[in-house]
């Protein structure tokens, strides 16, 4: 077998899995014959922790995410998140009345580390769990007598805004105005939602903070992406490589290509390195 990368950082929607949010016998094997030759594989998603039970079998023996664009590590064996990093409770009220008062009609979401909880008004494209507390996300990150809106699970990885009259361009445009440099505004697909972290939290910062916990650097990584939130990944890591189904800015940027994630595209660029 050929010189290998320490770890192998992939994010999964438009990248690893196929437009179905499928994966492939191909993809699976590709990522066992990297398990067993040791190369960490590590998947980087804006995906929530509850999005991720369902890849447990293709995460392999290692087993570790980087979710909600960088703002926690996931444990597969365990459920666990580390290395959190989150929104302080007064800045992230703050950013929601703000863009409240300035974009009237604005929905969100709070993707906290305990799980989501959705403004009444905001439609989801996604399956919304049945448990799933609605109520006005402002009141939650207010001093009041809710336990759950207290402790290290109520802090708030992600916030999602979306209006039903605004398109995407427009909608960035916006929020973009208003937040500033209060948060991260991450574009990962979804269209016409707003995507922000907390301030330096990125794809890229998860992971590099993963990295230097276990001794692994830039050079030894390779990482591949589709989208605008991949490229300080892919810039960060010692070889990014873009699928063809890229975005143009990640084509662009990008120190490699390989084939689109329908034909498997991650799995075709690593079975180079596999003997």
């Amino acid at each position: 077998m050929r010189r290998v990368p320490r770890v192998v950082a992939t994010d999964l929607d438009g990248t690893l899995l196929r437009s179905d949010y499928a994966d492939s016998p191909r993809t699976r094997e590709v990522l066992r014959g990297l398990d067993d030759a040791g190369v960490h594989v590590v998947f980087v998603t804006a995906r929530p922790p509850r999005w991720l039970p369902v890849l447990a079998d293709l995460a392999g023996g290692h087993g570790t995410a980087v979710v909600l664009n960088g703002a926690a590590v996931y444990d597969f064996a365990s459920g666990a998140l580390e290395h959190v990093h989150a929104f302080e409770r007064a800045a992230a009220a703050a950013i929601v009345d703000d863009l409240r008062t300035a974009i009237p009609g604005l929905a969100f979401v709070l993707e906290r580390m305990d799980g989501p909880v959705f403004d009444p008004g905001f439609v989801s494209t996604h399956p919304v769990p049945d448990d799933a507390r609605r109520v006005d996300v402002s009141s939650t990150l207010r001093d009041g007598d809710d336990p759950r809106d207290t402790g290290p699970g109520a802090a708030v990885g992600k916030i999602l805004a979306r209006h039903a009259n605004l398109g995407h361009d427009e909608l960035y445009a916006r929020v973009a105005d208003i937040v500033g440099e209060r948060a991260v505004l991450a574009y990962s697909g979804a269209a016409a939602l707003a995507e922000l972290t907390a301030p330096g939290v990125t794809k890229a910062a998860g992971l590099a903070r993963w990295c230097a916990a276990h001794d692994v650097a830039p050079s030894d990584v390779w990482a591949f992406g589709d989208m605008p939130n991949d490229l300080p990944m892919l810039a960060w890591a010692g070889r990014g490589i873009a699928v063809a189904n890229a975005h143009p800015d990640v084509l662009a940027a990008a120190d490699d290509r390989t084939t689109s994630n329908d034909d498997d595209g991650v799995a075709v660029y690593l079975e180079r390195i596999l003997g």
